[in-house]
């Protein structure tokens, strides 16, 4: 069973993803380095070192994707100083940053599925009830909505920003 590609993305063949937010958010986030890092400063990680050791990378891998991250602005450089020390930076969720939570809690029950030979090693819950938190496909409506009642289609507003940008070469 695959999602009901519409219209034109009907014929597969017939359309170029040169645009496809997937392909674009893997360039951003698709290495080990860049989802661990972003899963520390879930779990409230802010500096430098606490990074590189929590992840298990070099300093310089830290630093590299730390720039990258905060370029794209999924964190933002924040200034502390301990008594006695020099100024230093801590690096703090943005709201872009924030705006990835689902993906990378969906990743995980996916793992926690799938990939760990007994139970999940971490529950998600609402901190105020203790109730389960889960990451779901639903529609506007609230029904979950299954692979095969999933419909993609072209989005008209990027279809006449695309003409527009043409237009305007």
């Amino acid at each position: 069973m695959a999602a009901v590609m519409e219209g034109p993305l009907a014929d597969l063949s017939s359309w170029k993803p040169e645009a496809c937010s997937i392909a674009k958010a893997m360039d951003l986030i698709g290495t080990r380095s860049a989802i661990l890092i972003l899963r520390e400063a879930y779990y409230g990680t802010r500096r430098f070192d606490g990074f590189a050791s929590r992840v298990g990378i070099t300093d310089a891998a830290a630093s590299a994707q730390l720039r990258k991250l905060t370029d794209a602005g999924l964190l933002a450089k924040r200034p502390y100083q301990e008594e006695g020390k020099r100024t230093r930076h801590e690096y703090v969720l943005t709201q872009m940053g924030r705006d990835l939570l689902p993906a990378l809690l969906a990743l995980m029950q996916w793992g926690d599925a799938y990939l760990q030979p007994g139970p999940a090693p971490l529950l998600l819950v609402e901190e105020a009830t203790g109730a389960p938190v889960r990451v779901e496909v639903r529609s506007a409506t609230g029904k979950e909505i299954a692979l095969e009642e999933l419909g993609v289609r072209l989005n008209e507003e990027y279809v006449r920003a695309m003409r527009g940008a043409r237009d305007d070469a």
